[in-house]
């Protein structure tokens, strides 16, 4: 199977990379997110991607989104994909609600070096690793570049949200707590704590991102618990971070995972996506990930099935791209311009070239630059799709003075050089090697032949 690793498409913008989602907009009212299997441990993506994590990810949200509606709406609009979701546009609150049922982890390790204050709620003295608090707490953070602690007080003092707004955030994380650790218990499991989010929609609060999965929540087995609960066995990620302390070298963790501790992190998502769903999972849908993505966001309507970007050096260059890209849009294929000048700001060519060289979408690139044509080349040497430079030549003369410096490409810079825009623009359609076009064209192409043979019968009449 192949991971999905990154995400990209040209035909929708880009609002957010996070450490594992990605988000595009679609509109003002729906946003698309992407959940992908990369993971991150300490605040660092680490180099390894985890079979299936991200569709894991996003089922148990999806699992749990569906059987907690009666308590608070979330952003769920539809699924369209194992990985993707459309949710609503909302505007996030950045505090995250934690809920912790038990004195472990990070707060374990405050309370051995004497913390007994976390986020406002003090506990008392005496208590053991891993010991269950006689209410569940709730100990907020703050949405930063690095999460911080902070007070139910101080989220209003501060302007993060109103005081009754997060008071409803606490309440209903209770609730969502109650009921995940009702669910989870009946199949064995504990829920020792986890995160919410929450944002405003049409200003009401509803719930966003994810829920109870191994993200953003840390399990036991309940037999586990009931045998020893010092030693209790996380089946979460924290698998992962035990793995990095304990490989961790002058106190830097490793960036890299081990081939088993893929393995086996995969295993343990797919282990605890079965157990909370009660379904099971379909290896059958990850063969090869980034075409079932692109495959699925084509039949939802939300991209065409392939693209073509015209990169022009110019401005004025304009209306000899119009003229390629109304015979691709003839082919139902999305064409779109950027304005790059290869002399004068090439850099953005590396961050185009980040969009297109990940796009799940077949894509092609043509490239409109006269004169010391320098942008075919750049393209050809910086993306690894097909690129056609097709430059604006005013007539014969201007043709034969600056043909060359588009024809005579460096090694390893495969553009190739069209003149006339029509046969550019068939030549970047045909280099997308999508079915339906060739049968579009294979077509015309039986119709052109038709007509000559019927021309030449009425020629000859």
């Amino acid at each position: 199977m192949k991971c999905l690793d990154t995400f990209s498409t040209p035909q929708l913008e880009l609002i957010h990379k996070g450490k594992v989602r990605d988000s595009y907009r679609i509109d003002d009212k729906r946003r698309m997110i992407v959940v992908t299997d990369r993971i991150s441990a300490f605040d660092n993506v680490l180099n390894n991607y985890i079979p299936y994590k991200g569709a894991v990810l996003n089922g148990i949200s999806n699992f749990w989104f569906e059987n907690t509606k009666d308590i608070i709406d979330n952003h769920i609009l539809e699924v369209v994909d194992p990985n993707i979701n459309i949710v609503k546009e909302a505007e996030p609150i950045r505090v995250e609600v934690i809920v912790r049922g038990y004195l472990t982890g990070s707060m374990w390790r405050g309370y051995q070096n004497g913390k007994r204050t976390f986020s406002g709620v003090t506990v008392g003295e005496g208590l053991t690793c891993n010991q269950k608090f006689p209410e569940p707490i709730v100990t907020p953070t703050t949405k930063e570049d690095s999460d911080r602690e902070i007070s139910p007080e101080d989220i209003a003092k501060e302007g993060w949200v109103s005081s009754d707004i997060y008071q409803k955030m606490a309440d209903i994380s209770l609730k969502l707590f109650e009921r995940g650790s009702s669910v989870l218990a009946q199949n064995g499991i504990v829920l020792v704590d986890t995160k919410y989010e929450f944002g405003l929609y049409k200003g009401k609060l509803i719930l966003i991102d994810e829920i109870h999965t191994p993200d953003s929540s840390r399990f036991w087995r309940v037999s586990d618990y009931e045998k020893d609960p010092q030693s209790a066995e996380q089946i979460d990620k924290e698998f992962v971070r035990q793995w990095m302390i304990k490989n961790s070298k002058n106190g830097k963790y490793p960036d890299t995972l081990d081939d088993s501790v893929v393995e086996e992190t995969s295993r343990r998502y797919v282990e605890i996506f079965e157990i909370i769903t009660g379904q099971k999972f379909d290896y059958n849908l990850f063969y090869d990930s980034k075409h079932r993505v692109a495959q699925n966001l084509c039949r939802a309507g939300l991209i065409k099935d392939g693209y073509i970007a015209i990169v022009m050096g110019s401005a004025s260059d304009k209306t000899h791209a119009d003229k390629m890209k109304a015979i691709i849009e003839k082919y139902d294929i999305k064409c779109f311009y950027r304005v790059i000048s290869a002399h004068k700001n090439g850099e953005r060519l590396v961050q185009l070239g980040e969009t297109l060289n990940n796009s799940v979408e077949p894509g092609a690139v043509i490239a409109v630059a006269g004169r010391s044509n320098g942008l075919g080349g750049a393209l050809g040497a910086n993306l690894s799709l097909p690129v056609i430079s097709c430059p604006p030549f005013k007539d014969n003369a201007d043709i034969m003075v600056n043909i060359n410096s588009s024809l005579m490409m460096p090694s390893l810079t495969p553009a190739s050089t069209v003149v006339y825009p029509d046969n550019a623009a068939l030549n970047a359609l045909r280099s997308l090697n999508i079915q339906r076009v060739r049968k579009q064209m294979t077509e015309e192409i039986i119709q052109m032949k038709n007509d000559l043979i019927e021309a030449d019968k009425n020629i000859n009449k």
